[in-house]
């Protein structure tokens, strides 16, 4: 007698890529609160505001170093300096983190990675806005990028410079967009320093003053190494929920002790830097007074359970490098 084959049961999760796609209840299950539509709070919240001064920072540092080169030339740097060209520079630098933003939302939301997150909601993966919606905003965003950086290559004839523009935008497009994107495989820390601290402060001293030396060089590793520690502590944050995602960032990769240790090195090594400035500028010692900021930060990144603790990091860590940064610019102009 021929046996029966039992029929299959079918899966009642959401599938990965279908965000806000409501699961098959059980039977007597509650059905789930329906999710509020997007306001304007939200999408403002969306843009990451707290994080925004890890794209102001560096330009501002960039500005000040290119400010003491005119000084140096005897040349009035009011007078010398583009400031369309330096004001160009801090659009360029915001609207590209906005748009990594919104990128980010969009993608980790159609992977299913921030179905569990215990960070704050994100448009995508809550269902608040549609996915189209949010990658649209995205993009507009790295449009306003692209386009002052058209304006910046007009004002300065430097016909390269759309080149590492299409280079930024693409990094912070895949970093967790695209089928594989490198930020889960553990290289976001890298891409993050090239563009939001080397490539940020030591472009914005070159595109003033044409040229590039140690002193632009070594401020542009800093705020890379402060831009690290944000995503690096944000990752410690997610840590749980990207390794039951299958994002493999770095902090996924450590335990967790090594993780802290890590973010302390990211946070210690600016101020290993600022003994060489302190040699040569007269105020750069002013600038360890940001070690007011870093050493809360440090005590509760080696003592945080909790999401909302390592959220307080986050938010020190971005005041941290504006400080740093204004600091040591003010150095640097008087």
């Amino acid at each position: 007698m021929a046996s029966r084959k039992t029929p299959k049961k079918k899966s009642s999760g959401n599938r990965s890529g279908r965000p806000g796609a409501r699961p098959v209840l059980a039977r007597g299950a509650a059905a789930p609160a329906p999710v509020r539509p997007a306001r304007m709070g939200d999408w403002i919240r969306a843009a990451r505001p707290a994080t925004l001064g890890l794209g102001f920072a560096p330009v501002l540092l960039g500005w000040a170093v290119a400010y003491l080169q005119f000084l140096i030339d005897d040349l009035n740097p009011w007078d010398a300096l583009p400031l369309t060209v330096v004001a160009l520079c801090f659009v360029v630098a915001l609207t590209l983190q906005i748009g990594v933003n919104f990128a980010n939302d969009y993608s980790d939301g159609v992977r299913g990675t921030d179905a569990h997150r215990v960070g704050p909601a994100r448009l995508t993966g809550s269902g608040a806005a549609p996915a189209k919606r949010v990658r649209l905003v995205a993009f507009v965003f790295f449009g306003v990028a692209a386009l002052a950086g058209v304006g910046i290559t007009v004002l300065t004839q430097i016909w390269w410079l759309p080149a590492v523009g299409a280079a930024a935008i693409a990094a912070g497009w895949f970093y967790t967009g695209g089928k594989k994107p490198y930020g889960y495989a553990g290289l976001g820390e890298i891409m993050v320093f090239l563009f939001f601290g080397v490539v940020a402060t030591t472009g914005t001293a070159f595109l003033l003053v044409q040229a590039v030396w140690i002193d632009s060089i070594l401020t542009g590793v800093a705020m890379g190494l402060f831009a690290m520690a944000v995503l690096h502590i944000t990752n410690m944050r997610d840590r749980a929920t990207d390794i039951a995602a299958g994002k493999r960032t770095l902090a996924t990769r450590m335990p967790r002790w090594l993780g802290r240790a890590f973010y302390t090195l990211l946070v210690v090594a600016p101020f290993g830097i600022l003994v060489y400035f302190t040699l040569i500028l007269i105020s750069a010692g002013w600038t360890y007074f940001a070690l007011f900021i870093a050493v809360p930060a440090l005590l509760i990144t080696w003592t945080a359970t909790t999401a909302r603790e390592y959220v307080l990091v986050l938010k020190l860590t971005v005041w941290l490098s504006l400080a740093y940064a204004v600091l040591l610019g003010y150095a640097f102009a008087f």
